[in-house]
Parts: structure tokens; C-alpha cells; sequence
């Protein structure tokens, strides 16, 4: 049983695993066009396991944000994994001590939560660990050849593939937008407020950090404000 365990989390890692590829990639040529060192986004990349903190991890460490901006900037874009852990506790092996829940813990993504918390009931650390092995590998091994390719492409090369990039967010939000009247004005209104920040950066002078900070706020609020869950959609 405790094979077959293992056996089915690296099979059910395998299109995580390949998905976190392609992103990281991008994520692995955005850090060198930035000038970070390889080494330095592939540390970053396997201690974080998250894409779009580290995106906007980026923009803060370009243009030399403070630490503050960088912890509130994490912990607002990141706080949703607070709540999966806790549904994730829920889900685990009672049996599963302390070390092995900080183990796991590393490796709550969005996907890896959605796949664990499909399955058995109970799941234990042998399947755990076996779905976020290919996953984490994935994620880091396409930072660094994300990295090392930006070294070694022509600059014509690197600045068509920079678009590429673009092209990755919109397909993330497009989707959710198209399906969502409220996810769509949610997203205007947040991008919104991103470009008027960019305008008035000559005249009001705010961290990159901060500006993500204030929209996602603002949009969170807003499309709380705007369009509140109610008690039956919430059972639903």
C-alpha cells in the first residue's frame, strides 16, 4: 500500500511537474534579464515555489525596495496559502507528526493542494512527499534553464521570448475573466489602478512593492464590496 502510494503521487505529479517547467522558464529568463545571478533564482526558486511572489519579487528587487516591501508584497500575494494549509490539516493523516506537516508545508502550491485534497481521505507523507517531488524539480530545473538560456540566446532572441512572458499572465487571467463578470471587473479595476499609479510615479513616489500591495487590496476589497458571497453560493 505505502508503495502504491508513492507510485501514484509521482504519477500524479508528472503534469504539475510540467506546467511548473514552462513558467519557470519564464520566471528563470525574467530573474537574468533583471540581473540576478543563476544561482540566485534557482536558490529562490526552490525555497518559494511560487510563481507570481516571485514575479513580483522581481520588480521590487530591481528597483531596490526595502525589506518591508518585500515581506507585505509575499504575505498579501501568498496569504491564500495560509488557508489551504489549514484545509490541508483537515485532509492529512492524523498520524502525521509536526516535522512531517513542516515538511509538506513547503510544497502547497495551488496544484498540488487541488490534486492532495481529490484524493483518499487521510492522505499520508509518502504520498506527500512523492507528489511534490517532480513539482519542485520542475520548478527549479526550469529557472535554471531559463537562466542559462538567457545567457547564451542572442539579445534579438531574448527580448521576442521576453514577450512570451506577457503572453503567459494573460492566458492565466483571460480564462477566469471570460467565465466571471465579477473576476473581469475586478481585474479592470485593479489594472486600472496599476496604470494610474505608473503615471503619477513622476509625482507620487511609491515602491513597485507598495503599488501591488494597495491593488490587490483595493481589488480584493472592491469585488468583496461589490459582489459578496452569500450563504448559498458559499455551500455551493
Amino acid at each position: 500500500m505505502i508503495e502504491n502510494r508513492f507510485v501514484q503521487g509521482i504519477r500524479d505529479g508528472v503534469p504539475i511537474a510540467l506546467g511548473y517547467l514552462s513558467v519557470s522558464f519564464a520566471f528563470g529568463m525574467m530573474a537574468a534579464s533583471q540581473g540576478l545571478p543563476l544561482w540566485a533564482s534557482v536558490v529562490i526558486s526552490f525555497t518559494n515555489l511560487t510563481s507570481a511572489g516571485q514575479f513580483a519579487a522581481l520588480g521590487i528587487i530591481a528597483s531596490a525596495g526595502s525589506m518591508l516591501e518585500m515581506a507585505l508584497s509575499q504575505l498579501i500575494i501568498n496569504l491564500r496559502y495560509f488557508l489551504m494549509s489549514l484545509s490541508l490539516t483537515q485532509k492529512v493523516d492524523p498520524k502525521m507528526n509536526t516535522l512531517q506537516r513542516a515538511v509538506i508545508a513547503h510544497g502547497v502550491t495551488d496544484e498540488i493542494f487541488a490534486v492532495s485534497t481529490s484524493r483518499y481521505e487521510g492522505v499520508g507523507f509518502t504520498y506527500m512527499i512523492a507528489l511534490m517531488m517532480l513539482p519542485i524539480l520542475g520548478w527549479t530545473g526550469g529557472t535554471f534553464l531559463g537562466g542559462a538560456a538567457s545567457s547564451l540566446l542572442p539579445l534579438a532572441l531574448r527580448d521576442a521570448l521576453g514577450i512570451m512572458i506577457y503572453g503567459m499572465f494573460l492566458a492565466i487571467i483571460l480564462p477566469p475573466c471570460r467565465r466571471s463578470r465579477e473576476i473581469f471587473i475586478v481585474v479592470i479595476l485593479s489594472s486600472v489602478m496599476s496604470c494610474l499609479f505608473q503615471l503619477l510615479s513622476s509625482i507620487v513616489t511609491i515602491g513597485s512593492g507598495f503599488v501591488i500591495i494597495l491593488c490587490t487590496l483595493a481589488g480584493a476589497g472592491i469585488g468583496a464590496w461589490l459582489y459578496p458571497v452569500t450563504e448559498e453560493d458559499g455551500d455551493a
